[in-house]
C-alpha cells in the first residue's frame, strides 16, 4: 500500500501540462536514448531510464520507474534480451501503449557454448542506421503531424553514420591484419568484430554480472603474453579490477577507456553515440599499431 502511495503521488508530481503538446517517449538506456532524441528533437519529451556511465546489467527499476513507464506513449528498448526486466517493469506500470525494439531487423550475432544472442548490435555503425529508421518510423505513428521533422532529422543521422561507418574501416584497413587483436573487460564487441574485422578477447561474457574462473584468469594471462598484445581495454560501466589485475600480471599496458553499454556523461568523450564510436576506434586503432 505504502508503495501505491509513492507511485500516486509521483505520478501526480511528474504529471505535466508539457506532455500535452508533445509525445512522452522512454528510452531504456543511454545509447538508445541519444539515438531517440535525434530523431525527435524537440518534437518529444524524452526519459531515459539508465543513464550515463551506468550498467544496464546492474539496474534494478523502481516504482518511480514504473510511473515513468505507465504516462509514455512510446517506450524504446534495445531488445536482443538486453532489457531483461522490461516486460516486469510494464506489467507493473501499466502500461498498454506500443514497444519499439529499436534493433528489428539487425542480422543477430549468436555466439558461446552455449549459444546466446549478443545484444550490443549498436557496435555496428550500419546496425546503428536500422535503429534510427525504426525510431523514427515509430515516432511518424504515434505523432504523424511531425512526421516531416523526424524524416529530416533520421536523414541526417543516418548519412553520419554511414560516412562514421567508412570512416572506422578506413582506420582499420590501416592496420595490418595480423596486428587486429585487443582485450577488453567484457564481450560487448562482437558486432564490431564482426563489421570491422578486429580480434577480441574479453575474460567476462556478454553480460557484466559473470566473473571468470581462477583457471579462466590463468589461461587469459597465457594468452595475452603468446599473442603480444600492447594494451588492455578497461570500460567505463565496469569496476576494472580485473584488467588492472591482467595489466600488473603481463606487464600489459592498460590502452585506456571503451564505452560498451553506456555513454559518457556530457563533459566527457562518448557524450553520443557516434562520438562513442569514433572514440573507441581512435583507441583501439592507436593501440593495435603497437602490437607486435
Amino acid at each position: 500500500m505504502q508503495r501505491l502511495f509513492i507511485a500516486v503521488l509521483l505520478w501526480l508530481s511528474c504529471s505535466s501540462s508539457a506532455y500535452a503538446d508533445k509525445p512522452h517517449v522512454v528510452a531504456s538506456f543511454s545509447i538508445l536514448g541519444d539515438m531517440v532524441a535525434q530523431v525527435g528533437g524537440d518534437d518529444i519529451e524524452l526519459t531515459t531510464l539508465i543513464g550515463a556511465n551506468s550498467d544496464p546489467h546492474a539496474f534494478s527499476p523502481s516504482p518511480a520507474h514504473a510511473v515513468t513507464i505507465a504516462r509514455a506513449d512510446l517506450v524504446v528498448i534495445n531488445g536482443l534480451g538486453f532489457e531483461g526486466w522490461m516486460e516486469r517493469l510494464i506489467t507493473s506500470s501499466g502500461y498498454a501503449g506500443p514497444v519499439l525494439m529499436a534493433s528489428e531487423g539487425v542480422s543477430p550475432l549468436v555466439t558461446g557454448i552455449p549459444a546466446h544472442t549478443d545484444f550490443h548490435a549498436w557496435q555496428d555503425a550500419t546496425n546503428g542506421k536500422r535503429y534510427i529508421t525504426n525510431i523514427r518510423d515509430a515516432l511518424i505513428r504515434i505523432d504523424a503531424k511531425n512526421a516531416a521533422g523526424y524524416n529530416s532529422r533520421a536523414q541526417a543521422a543516418i548519412t553520419e553514420l554511414a560516412q562514421l561507418d567508412a570512416w572506422i574501416k578506413s582506420q582499420i584497413s590501416s592496420i595490418p591484419k595480423d596486428k587486429r587483436r585487443l582485450m577488453t573487460t567484457h564481450n560487448s564487441f562482437g558486432y564490431y568484430e564482426r563489421a570491422y574485422g578486429v580480434t577480441f578477447i574479453a575474460p567476462i561474457g556478454i553480460s557484466t554480472d559473470s566473473e571468470p574462473s581462477a583457471a579462466e584468469i590463468a589461461s587469459l594471462v597465457d594468452q595475452l603474453r603468446a599473442e603480444h598484445l600492447q594494451a588492455i581495454f578497461l570500460e567505463n560501466i565496469s569496476a576494472n579490477r580485473l584488467g588492472t589485475q591482467l595489466s600488473v600480471d603481463t606487464g600489459t599496458h592498460i590502452g585506456g577507456t571503451l564505452y560498451s553499454d553506456a555513454l559518457s556523461d556530457a563533459s566527457g568523450q562518448a557524450a553520443s553515440y557516434t562520438a562513442l564510436l569514433r572514440h573507441n576506434t581512435q583507441q583501439m586503432v592507436a593501440a593495435m599499431r603497437k602490437n607486435n
